[in-house]
């Protein structure tokens, strides 16, 4: 199995909602790191996995949608707490979605919100 990632990182606010949790109630911000990683087991004519200027600038986009903005402000968080659970799961389908490499069989987004807690979501095509 073949793997390629890319990192990014941005800062955004948010707040916690339906719960107590303190300070995290609070409008704060968190400086994200934020890691694709797709998968796939062959490669293609060029002997790559998937183009990865490509990906950048997939990944690049979705980050700037994001950059310096409130994540509760957001349609996809509507209901929902914008936990980095949540906020993993959003950010991977939707670049799932515009990613259109054949050979990918898995798309995995980790997001970091401080250098030790991080959540994944892991879509499988």
């Amino acid at each position: 199995m073949y793997m390629v990632a890319v990192k990014r990182d941005f800062k955004a606010q948010h707040f916690l909602i339906g719960g107590d949790w303190g300070p995290e109630n609070e409008l704060h911000e968190h400086h994200y790191q934020v890691e694709l990683q797709l998968e796939g087991e062959s490669l293609d004519k060029h002997g790559y996995l998937v183009d990865i200027v490509d990906i950048e600038r997939h990944l690049d986009a979705i980050v700037e949608n994001y950059r310096g903005k409130i994540l509760n402000d957001f349609p996809d968080f509507a209901g929902l707490n914008p936990s980095i659970e949540n906020f993993s799961r959003i950010m991977c389908m939707d670049l799932s979605a515009k990613i259109s490499a054949e050979n990918i069989s898995a798309l995995t987004l980790k997001i970091w919100e401080n250098e030790i807690a991080w959540s994944s979501f892991r879509h499988t095509r």
